[in-house]
């Protein structure tokens, strides 16, 4: 999925540059013994015991604005689970204690691909603490990301890709091929060894381990967006460890990536539609007051900072491209509406891009390439790009399709056709992060062949109505693809996932993650009438 983050931003999400141009293989790896989950003597035949018998020590956390109350701790994984002996990774966690005698957690997932979840578990406090009346709330940085030995592309590799299908660049498609090579020995070359191993499949085993180090005999999992799809992943990989497991603004399973790409793009689309109506009724718009004048000026803003980047004070130049990945940032709630227009306002009437570069950065630091046994990074020291760069990992790692040159050539102008048909304003950030993959090893086909037909306890799926980065259909198909233990909710409203924005849906997963209680499967929770079924 592309570009799918937490339902809301964290204070400090992770050191991140605001767009795919600056900030944005798995296939046979671990799948020797696919199926059911690993007994003790699987665990001890494959050399995976060491791992499963850990404890997770917990201590104070130390970083920029984390809670007093919230523990952090790590985890040990092999760094490849076919050869646990040849290198190993540290992955951060964080926690909140439940307020009396816990039974156990209940392990969150924020999305991404690449959200921290250390960082998103610290911004979204408020939001967890009823399930602390039963559970120990952790969430966990996955490989490749934030503190756990986090990948990248560098300061500008990533542009190349901009560059490669941007209009006159696409001319020359032999050097559309080369520049788009060129990004993947990029990110090779910062990312190492880890970045042969960051798909969905791994992150799904390195849960399992954090399942175990916890104590924990089954997983109790709740997941946003991307994280839908990480639990989906370990739902068919552990079909017996599976608890208490609901999915909130539910991934595809089977969508090529491009036919993602434009999914998303049309979706962010019709949000920011949505959002120039109402901003349009404020005076305080930037635009006007008129939203068909104000759509075009969105596009003529992108358009002319492509033209003409804006110096920033942190040493790179601002563009079009870096706004779409803003602006798609301020969409994902409508809650974060005025944060948009104040920031929009800021650069529009005074050529200032700290609003805009604040919505999807929280933090500045230079790009330090990491390495298979490194211990966990400080938080300054977590590359500008990882978050894009993380994400276009597992994206790629995590698709089978892998189109060779002759086909990428053919494909590449009618592809940037679409996208820009979908999107004037996110069309071409979006193809970007798609042809991206080109160059790199093909992806898993275990994600699409094998993840179905579940034989697991109920599962919560929620889908929303008006979601713009996860189409409600993805929910629906989801939900078929992986049998009767899908219970579906309608969340009736807009805005990416629910939990944070639905007192409804809010309710209806905390029910059923701490008492067990699931609604009837097609029941909605209502835009109009929020709270009742």
């Amino acid at each position: 999925m592309l570009a799918k983050l937490s339902k809301r931003p964290s204070v400090r999400r992770c050191a991140v540059r605001p767009s795919v141009r600056r900030c944005a293989a798995a296939g046979a790896v671990g799948l020797a013994l696919l199926g059911t989950g690993l007994t003790a003597t699987d665990r001890a035949d494959s050399g995976l015991d060491r791992f499963y018998d850990q404890k997770i020590t917990w201590t104070a956390c130390e970083g920029t604005d984390l809670p007093e109350d919230m523990q952090c701790g790590t985890v040990t994984v092999p760094l490849d689970y076919a050869k646990p002996g040849e290198g190993t990774l540290e992955l951060a966690l964080a926690r909140y204690r439940a307020s009396g005698d816990p039974r156990g957690s209940v392990l969150l997932n924020f999305g991404g691909p690449g959200g921290s979840g250390v960082m998103g578990l610290a911004g979204g406090r408020e939001d967890f603490l009823g399930l602390t009346e039963d559970y120990d709330v952790v969430s966990f940085d996955p490989r490749g990301v934030g503190r756990s030995s986090p990948v990248s592309c560098g300061a500008d590799a990533t542009g190349q890709a901009l560059e490669a299908t941007g209009g006159e660049e696409m001319a020359d498609p032999h050097d559309t091929l080369r520049k788009l090579r060129e990004v993947a020995a990029e990110c090779a070359e910062h990312s190492g060894p880890v970045l042969d191993h960051i798909g969905t499949v791994d992150v799904a085993r390195d849960l399992d381990v954090m399942r175990q180090a916890l104590g924990d005999r089954k997983l109790n999992y709740l997941g946003f967006s991307y994280g839908t799809r990480l639990g989906a992943v370990y739902a068919a990989r552990f079909p017996d460890k599976v608890g208490r497991m609901a999915l909130d603004g539910v991934d595809t399973l089977t969508e090529p990536l491009a036919e993602q790409g434009l999914a998303s793009a049309r979706g962010q689309q019709t949000a920011l539609d949505n959002f120039l109506t109402w901003c349009t009724e404020e005076l305080a718009c930037p635009f006007g007051q008129d939203a068909r004048t104000a759509r075009t000026q969105v596009v003529e803003l992108v358009d002319s900072l492509d033209e003409n980047p804006v110096p920033t004070d942190f040493g790179y130049e601002f563009t079009g491209q870096d706004l779409a990945g803003a602006i798609g940032q301020g969409l994902y709630t409508q809650e974060m509406w005025p944060l948009l227009q104040r920031a929009l306002a800021q650069l529009v009437e005074d050529g200032d891009t700290r609003g805009v570069e604040a919505l999807a950065t929280g933090g500045m630091a230079p790009p330090a390439p990491q390495r298979a046994d490194h211990p966990l990074v400080d938080e300054e020291d977590v590359p500008l790009d990882n978050l894009p760069a993380a994400l276009m990992a597992v994206n790629c790692a995590d698709d089978p399709d892998r189109p060779d040159a002759e086909r990428l050539t053919r494909d590449l102008a009618r592809l940037r056709s679409a996208y820009e048909e979908a999107s004037p304003v996110f069309g071409r950030y979006r193809l970007a992060q798609v042809v991206l993959c080109y160059g790199r090893p093909r992806g898993t086909d275990y994600i699409r062949e094998r993840v179905k037909d579940l034989d697991t306890p109920k599962m919560l799926l929620v889908g929303t109505r008006g979601d713009p980065a996860t189409p409600y259909r993805w929910t629906v198909e989801t939900a078929e693809r992986l049998g009767p233990s899908a219970v579906v909710l309608d969340n009736r409203a807009e805005g990416h996932t629910g939990y944070g924005s639905s007192e409804c849906v809010h309710r209806k997963i905390d029910d059923f993650l701490l008492y067990g209680s699931l609604p009837r499967s097609g029941s909605s929770c209502g835009s109009e009438d929020d709270g009742r079924l």
